[in-house]
């Protein structure tokens, strides 16, 4: 997705736009838009202060076999990302100063790293722009010196998960990651809801951590850095939650060394003794309290399906439920509770059935986000993605036309529909539409099953080992339609 940051040219300036037009355009670049953060071009609108402008962020990874400080990755990437070609496009005529008549835009995704620049190239995998599609989303333009792009440097761990053996051969009471991990990679990006979910989870992590790391008095200002994420089956609120401790850990890492993501099993702090699992619960939580005693270390932990472990007590008090369940819970709102003293731990927490979940363990929760079925916007850029893949990796073809195709984003293909009157029979737009279609028709599908619509597809084909991408379009569609008429009975 795409924000654009742009200057009109003054009324003079018609002879530096015809003088630079022979000039190579200027790729996008993520110092290009720091440099011009530090100067103010001369503009009938005043530049904001420094506090008001827009944060986008830039994420640097670096190679696994890096040793270099992120320090110095960062003053690299601010350095040599396109200042002197920024600058190149001011021009002096007639004594005057003109800005030429150009845009500079910033795209959600990797930026080509300097190929004249060997301390970035040995060291850095991948530089990525992020957090601009909530601008793009609400249809807003932002003028370059409106923008302060934050630079953070980052590597990936290459560690599995870790097992915490349970006691007497039973199932290990949680899985444990080093973060940022290589198995989460891509993970955020790949999440597609409805705009502004993702970014407000980001906005209430910053804003948790600091007024823990303030002192804020909690008797006055309450929070609890406790998130619950519910919704159907199927939808996501699992890989949302590893995917936020990533993107957090990668956000925080100048301030915490350490960052881990803790997943507990919740069948395993069951026992068949009366009365252990209340034990058992502040057992796993001990050991939590233990990690997040380093003061350096960002601990999450992630309680998938809570309402295994906060059922709702009235039912256990009307008999529908064992009796020891009721000591679970307290057990477990009782560890929460002595929790909130750390101020480097965030509980995150997923359920497919809130309405049996215990009210005192909603209450507590900050934030209360239902993560619901994809929209139509959401389906098409999923399914989009998924096509992108398979032609990446050459499982689909695209003969018409060349040897790429591009497949339209959503907005991009509604204002070629308002625009165009015909298509070309094979050519982008028309893949565009039948990907539309496609979506359409998948209303009411969770997103897992959209991320296994194309393997079905596939499958299905007469000719799966060189499949055009119209034919597995239609292949497509007529393989949802199969699969909500089955899911449907």
């Amino acid at each position: 997705m795409e924000v654009s940051f742009s200057v009109p040219p003054p009324p003079d300036a018609a002879s530096a736009v015809a003088a630079s037009a022979a000039a190579p355009s200027l790729a996008p670049t993520v110092s290009a838009a720091a440099a011009a953060v530090s100067c103010s071009p001369q503009s009938p609108t005043a530049p904001p202060a420094a506090d008001d402008r827009v944060l986008v962020s830039v994420e640097v990874l670096l190679h696994s076999t890096s040793t270099a400080r992120a320090e110095d990755v960062c003053a690299a990437v601010e350095r040599n990302g396109g200042f002197l070609e920024f600058w190149a496009m001011i021009l002096n005529i007639d004594g005057k100063r003109m800005l030429e008549a150009r845009s500079l835009s910033y795209v959600d995704g990797p930026v080509p790293i300097p190929n004249d620049d060997n301390f970035l190239l040995a060291n850095v995998k991948r530089i990525q722009i992020c957090d601009t599609d909530e601008w793009i989303e609400n249809h807003k333009v932002l003028l370059f010196w409106q923008v302060k792009p934050v630079v953070h440097v980052f590597q990936l761990s290459e560690d599995g998960p870790g097992e915490e053996p349970g006691e007497d051969d039973t199932l290990s009471s949680f899985n444990e990651w080093a973060l940022p991990a290589k198995e989460f990679d891509g993970l955020w990006e790949s999440l597609l809801y409805e705009v502004g979910l993702k970014q407000r989870l980001l906005r209430y992590a910053a804003s948790a951590l600091l007024f823990t790391e303030r002192a804020v008095d909690p008797c006055l200002v309450s929070w609890n850095r406790i998130v619950l994420l519910h919704g159907p089956p199927g939808t996501g609120k699992t890989s949302l939650c590893k995917a936020l401790a990533q993107k957090l850990s990668i956000r925080f890492k100048s301030r915490y060394s350490m960052c881990q993501l803790i997943e507990v099993n919740a069948h395993s702090l069951f026992s068949k003794w009366f009365s252990e699992s209340g034990k058992l619960v502040a057992k796993l939580f001990q050991k939590i309290q233990e990690m997040v005693e380093e003061e350096s270390n960002l601990v999450f932990v992630l309680i998938d399906e809570v309402e295994s472990l906060a059922a709702a007590r009235q039912a256990a008090i009307s008999g529908s439920e064992p009796s020891d369940s009721i000591r679970v819970v307290n057990a477990l709102l009782t560890q929460m509770d002595k929790l909130k003293s750390w101020p480097n731990v965030i509980i995150l927490t997923t359920s497919n059935i809130t309405t049996a979940i215990d009210i005192a363990f909603v209450d507590r929760a900050d934030i209360k986000a239902y993560v619901g079925p994809p929209t139509l916007q959401a389906r098409y850029e999923i399914l989009r993605s998924c096509l992108q893949e398979l032609l990446r990796v050459g499982i689909l073809t695209y003969t018409q036309g060349g040897n790429s195709v591009c497949i339209l984003s959503y907005f991009s293909l509604k204002e070629k529909q308002h625009c165009s009157e015909f298509a070309e029979p094979h050519g982008s737009l028309h893949l565009s539409n039948l990907l539309h279609k496609a979506a359409e028709i998948c209303e009411g599908l969770s997103g897992r099953s959209l991320r296994k619509l194309p393997f079905l597809a596939h499958a299905s084909v007469a000719n799966p080992s060189c499949c055009d991408a119209s034919t597995f379009l239609h292949t497509l569609i007529q393989t949802a339609q199969r699969e909500l008429s089955e899911s449907r009975g």
